[in-house]
């Protein structure tokens, strides 16, 4: 089978891999009909993570099932499915406590917890950039759709992660109708958080970035941009709240955040949202933190390259504010969210930019990698029906 293989340093290529196939009774294999690019693909591409060579990325699939194996009682050949990125198993201490994001079984690594197709660090899984994915406890894993999932893959492939994780932003920072909310990044995550917050019913939501074509993405959606070249998103939003602050905010952009100048600091989002947020309201981040970053001394520093940030940790604890962080556990949103979008009241496909065939895939990480005009999200068609740029 072809499949997106990891060569080095922003090196990937289409090449024949063995095809994946039924490897435990609980297995099903699932033919990729659409797979995206996710932001934090690159980190990995661009040598910043411990991502072996030879490996196949992609977390974000779905597909129709070809396979099932001989323990597969609920999912048939046949039916389209989209897989969260988390692989889990359903019966560890974490999975009874839905938080599948922190899987003990299929992390093979005692010391650590949660496993994902095409990751660092996250089990030895392959990723679904290719014709064809395994995927270990099919009937747990696998999120069967319905008879539209052809047609609006688009939409429902956003379930595979950014759309749940844009939403478990929204539910660590805790956010209500009526709240003011202000999100940093506006990133195909950062678009979802808003998006899911203004689903929600928040009264108010800025977004941070310096990316003015993914900021008019934003204004697409009701939010309201902040362009952080020309403005301090803190003192925007404190001057639109009587100086009280956001109910509360998300971080979307992680490690490698960097100002419009291009120079990368960890802490730059973080220390933005503890400045945003009143007293006592609520962050949630999803963008991605690591506790090592190879390529961290050279691009910020020492301490970044342990994953030591320097956030403002004392003005965080004298405004009482609480963080929550870590993956999404996609499970635990994505049933929901998908019903939304089959019954027409959400549609994230909104940010799709490119719908590509695997054979571009090369480009389209070069473009995407760049934060180039108009590149927002990537989806791919290993089947062949992607039809180039899209919006």
């Amino acid at each position: 089978m072809k499949a997106a293989v990891y060569e080095g340093p922003r090196t990937v290529t289409v090449k024949d891999v063995p095809d994946a196939k039924i490897e435990h009774p609980c297995d099903i294999v699932v033919k990729i009909t659409a797979t995206n690019i996710c932001g934090s693909d690159l980190h990995m591409y661009e040598g910043r993570t411990s991502f072996e060579t030879g490996r196949t990325l992609g977390h974000e699939n779905m597909g129709q099932v070809v396979e099932v194996g001989s323990a597969v009682s609920k999912v048939q050949v046949g039916e389209y499915v989209v897989l969260p990125f988390n692989i889990a198993c359903g019966f560890c201490k974490q999975c009874e406590r839905g938080l599948t994001n922190y899987c003990l079984t299929m992390q093979p690594e005692p010391a650590l917890a949660g496993a994902a197709y095409g990751f660092a660090d996250m089990g030895p899984y392959q990723g679904g950039q290719a014709e064809l994915l395994r995927v270990p406890y099919g009937d747990f894993n696998a999120l069967r759709l319905g008879e539209d999932a052809a047609e609006r893959q688009s939409d429902y492939v956003m379930l595979a992660d950014i759309f749940p994780t844009g939403y478990h932003a929204t539910e660590m920072a805790n956010v209500k109708p009526g709240d003011q909310t202000i999100v940093y990044g506006a990133g195909p995550v950062g678009l979802m958080a808003a998006y899911s917050a203004l689903l929600k019913g928040a009264g108010r939501v800025w977004v941070a970035d310096h990316q003015p074509d993914r900021l008019r993405r934003a204004e697409e959606i009701g939010a309201i941009a902040i362009n952080t070249a020309e403005q301090d998103p803190a003192e925007v939003v404190k001057e639109a709240t009587l100086g009280l602050g956001a109910d509360n905010g998300c971080e979307c952009v992680g490690y490698q955040a960097h100002d419009h100048q291009g120079q990368e600091d960890a802490s730059l989002t973080l220390n933005g949202l503890i400045d945003s947020v009143r007293f006592t309201g609520d962050i949630g981040v999803v963008g991605v933190f690591l506790p090592k970053d190879p390529g961290g001394e050279k691009a910020q520093g020492e301490l970044e390259a342990q994953g030591k940030v320097p956030i403002d940790f004392g003005m965080m604890w004298f405004k009482g504010q609480r963080v929550g962080t870590g993956q999404a556990p996609v499970k635990k949103y994505n049933r929901a969210l998908r019903d939304l979008i089959a019954g027409g009241k959400a549609k994230p496909s909104f940010i799709v930019s490119h719908e590509l065939g695997l054979d571009q895939v090369s480009t389209a990480y070069e473009h995407f990698d760049a934060r180039e005009e108009g590149w927002i999200k990537v989806v791919l068609h290993p089947d062949g029906h992607g039809n180039g740029h899209k919006k």
